[in-house]
């Protein structure tokens, strides 16, 4: 098949399924959003094309970790202002897709690759600008109606755009689908539900031969406008009160100045150690030398550290989430918590590094779970079958 991805190609996710379709000897053409190199597998050709100020950023081969103290400012910002980028940006995209006749274009995110790809294709269309339009898919990425799409009025615009050129859609959970629904895609568009890197690799994430003894809590999840740090380091020296031998990690934290001020402010030094964001094939490694993966978030999907990391036989403890919910049942396989209250989140930590019979038992079920639903091989099988539905439609 002759691909085009639009994505962010620092993204690890995106990586990990576009990787699968270039090793299989497809013909592959991203259209990143951000500036990007050091790819490991071959492509055809990428292009730079920049949506709600990306351009500002710096060529890096992964996200940067940004400063949380103005995190939320900056989303609210581009929320607002970035939908004013697209027309020009779809220009650009609108020319590539000309020149290179895609069969199928893969927006990897609503904002703002979806919104972008569905400018182009749909004035594509309109204006006669390709011999045959490509069929449009879009993933959506966990947050992508919650959080983004009823921010601003423009954003709600781009959202339904979207959703009415969509000809499949590809999400991370069920709830994404009935909201894409609600958001104006077609009853009968074809939809699919796998992780959104594709599923977790088996070779990478995988249970130790035993389950660590260790009390150690990692948190997974980095900066992100969704994720309650905040709560999370509040909840620390509520744990440390009554297990002072826990150790907390926090990956894609070191030298983050809003997480540095909580370790200090709260006294938390000898709990706390910061890493930074470690590669994706060593992340297995670290997890399984936890007991306890926490997950605060606000806004979610299918958060992929979640689920590698109970592949690994962690015991997960989430916000109390509808997404996650799909994967996790209160008390049998981990335990849920309201990302907003720093007790509630020591709670649960504290009832699992206390409970090993509950630990041991969800990591069997994990196990199953991931190997049922989540498996890589399997999904991405899924996935070219989807594909194909898509592009002969």
């Amino acid at each position: 098949m002759r691909l085009l991805f639009v994505t962010d190609a620092r993204s690890p996710i995106s990586r990990n399924w576009i990787r699968y379709f270039s090793r299989r000897g497809d013909e592959i053409f991203i259209a990143s959003t951000f500036e990007s190199d050091g790819l490991d597998f071959p492509i055809m050709r990428m292009e730079f094309v920049p949506a709600a100020f990306s351009a500002v950023k710096k060529r890096t081969s992964a996200p940067s970790t940004a400063s949380s103290r103005t995190l939320g400012l900056r989303t609210r910002i581009r929320q607002w202002l970035g939908p004013l980028t697209i027309p020009a940006s779809a220009r650009k995209l609108r020319a590539l897709i000309k020149e290179v006749q895609p069969e199928i274009v893969h927006a990897m995110r609503i904002p703002y690759e979806g919104m972008l790809a569905a400018v182009a294709i749909s004035g594509g269309r309109v204006a006669g600008g390709v011999s045959r339009p490509p069929a449009f898919l879009v993933s959506i990425w966990g947050n992508d109606f919650t959080l983004h799409a009823p921010s601003t009025p423009l954003m709600r615009y781009y959202t339904r755009k979207v959703m009415k050129y969509a000809d499949g859609l590809h999400a991370d959970t069920e709830r994404d689908v009935r909201l894409a629904r609600q958001w104006g895609l077609s009853v009968d568009k074809p939809t699919l539900v796998a992780p959104g890197n594709g599923g977790v690799r088996g070779d990478v994430f995988y249970p130790p031969k035993e389950l660590t003894k260790s009390p150690v809590v990692i948190n997974p999840r980095g900066v992100r406008p969704y994720v309650r740090n905040d709560s999370f380091f509040k909840a620390i020296p509520l744990v440390q009160a009554k297990r002072p031998d826990a150790k907390i990690l926090c990956t894609g934290m070191q030298a983050e100045p809003q997480a540095m001020d909580w370790v200090r402010e709260l006294k938390i030094e000898n709990a706390v150690e910061l890493l930074p964001a470690f590669a994706h094939e060593k992340m297995g490694e670290v997890f399984r030398g936890a007991q306890i993966v926490v997950s605060p978030s606000v806004h979610d999907g299918t958060p992929n550290t979640l689920i590698e990391a109970m592949a690994c036989g962690c015991f997960p403890v989430a916000g109390d989430l509808e997404s996650i919910r799909e994967w996790i049942t209160h008390g049998r396989n981990g335990l849920l918590f309201d990302s907003n209250d720093p007790q509630s989140i020591a709670d649960a930590i504290l009832l699992g590094l206390e409970r090993e019979d509950l630990r041991t038992e969800a990591a069997g079920l994990n196990a199953n779970i991931i190997s049922t639903r989540a498996e890589f091989g399997a999904n991405m099988k899924k996935v070219e079958g989807f594909y194909s539905v898509i592009r002969n439609a």
